[in-house]
């Protein structure tokens, strides 16, 4: 019934993933995320003529610190001394790509850190050109890979992120 399933027990119910027998191993995650707007709000951003101010600047602090709360907004995430985050804002034809690099030494991954960072970066972004663009739409969250633990390396083969 909940066979392969790391958040369930036996019966089916919620349980934190027990993962003191793991060995610690470096890990790394890399998440995206795709912001699209109006080509205006896009030279808006690029010119710094944002209302609210540098646009980019706020939304990479907004990813970094959710990286690091992600254990207090996911409620079956282990809290994880983060050695790394880093957000990365880059205009595109459609919009603004955001990508999200966490990573870490211990017993358990980083994905859903790279994935908040990378969330919480683009509704910032979002929140700080809302006024000019409220059509905006946040596409093609996705994790892009992973590395260390049991699992090893991971990658997506084909992203639709671009």
């Amino acid at each position: 019934m909940t066979e392969g399933l790391t958040h369930t027990d036996e019966r089916g119910q919620a349980r934190m993933v027990d993962v003191a027998g793991k060995a610690e191993t470096h890990r790394r995650a890399v998440a995206v995320a795709l912001v699209r707007m109006r080509p205006e709000t896009l030279e808006m951003i690029a010119e710094g003529r944002a209302p609210k101010g540098d646009v980019f600047a706020v939304a990479r602090v907004a990813g970094i610190m959710a990286a690091k709360k992600t254990s207090d907004l996911v409620p079956l995430c282990h809290p994880l001394s983060i050695t790394h985050a880093s957000v990365e804002l880059e205009p595109v034809d459609s919009g603004v790509r955001v990508t999200a690099v966490v990573e870490t030494d211990g017993k358990t991954g980083v994905e859903m850190e790279a994935l908040t960072a990378a969330s919480v970066a683009a509704l910032t972004l979002y929140d700080m050109c809302k006024a000019v663009d409220r059509g905006m739409t946040v596409d093609g969250l996705g994790l892009l890979s992973k590395e260390g633990g049991k699992s090893g390396t991971w990658t997506r083969e084909e992203s639709s992120n671009s």
